[in-house]
């Protein structure tokens, strides 16, 4: 015999574990709103960007060839800039104690498609520190790519600052306690249905006929304590009544 669950008996089972559902969901959040807002150090980010572009005297406009020529040379210069050509230098005019090794875990290195700017993103737990880390790779890279590849074709575009009250880039509580929210749903829901479907106790004629596949041809209804106390004091009050009259006539 299939079985098949209808949507009145879905709703039935979250309404039955709505307590569960709900307890999980906010223990979810709850846990991804300390942990956000007490544990997670904050990462701040700074960034800077370089112009590869040769520089010309005697002519207005770059011919297609050297603009070719620049973009392929983008890709070269993202793993120089991310080298201990590059960072060992950066390290030592920085000072901290910071290893090229250190560094290169904190620098993300980009471009866009088709264009000639390399962007140069630095993660720090200090904002300043960030700023001060991508200026000055920025500022080692553009010195030392003319000895690296006798090339002169890199310019700072934009130094990397720090904003007045910026904001960390990551953790984010809010959208952290949002996924929370979803997960422990999704989870309160899943653990619910799981309840349901490992409890086989019979509850019910309903669950009776499932059993059996047999037809139910009555039930015998359970009566309370209470209206059984009830309905004996009414049969009482009646017995009662009936002996007053009777002596009374």
């Amino acid at each position: 015999m299939e079985e098949t669950i209808s949507l009145k008996e879905l709703l039935q089972t979250l309404r039955k574990r709505l307590a569960l559902i709900l307890a999980i969901t906010l223990t979810a959040v709850i846990i991804s709103g300390v942990v956000s807002f007490f544990f997670l150090t904050p990462i701040y980010q700074a960034s800077t960007q370089l112009l590869v572009n040769q520089k010309k005297d005697d002519q207005v406009m770059l011919n297609t060839n050297e603009l070719q020529t620049n973009l392929q040379l983008i890709n070269t210069y993202n793993v120089i800039i991310k080298s201990p050509a590059i960072l060992d230098i950066v390290a030592e005019q920085l000072g901290t104690g910071l290893t090229a090794t250190q560094i290169n875990g904190k620098i993300t290195v980009g471009s866009e498609a088709d264009s000639q700017v390399v962007n140069i993103s630095v993660q720090d737990e200090d904002p300043k520190m960030a700023a001060e880390i991508a200026n000055t790779i920025a500022n080692v890279f553009s010195t030392e790519i003319v000895n690296i590849m006798n090339v002169d074709n890199v310019s700072i575009l934009a130094k990397a600052t720090v904003g007045e009250g910026q904001a960390p880039i990551k953790p984010q509580p809010l959208l952290n306690i949002a996924i929370a929210l979803v997960v422990g749903l999704m989870a309160g829901v899943g653990l619910a249905f799981l309840l349901e479907y490992l409890d086989n106790t019979v509850k019910n004629e309903q669950d009776v006929e499932k059993l059996l596949e047999l037809p139910i041809l009555g039930v015998i209804s359970v009566i309370e304590e209470s209206k059984m106390e009830e309905a004996k004091a009414r049969r009482h009050a009646r017995k009662t009544k009936v002996r007053g009259e009777t002596f009374g006539s």
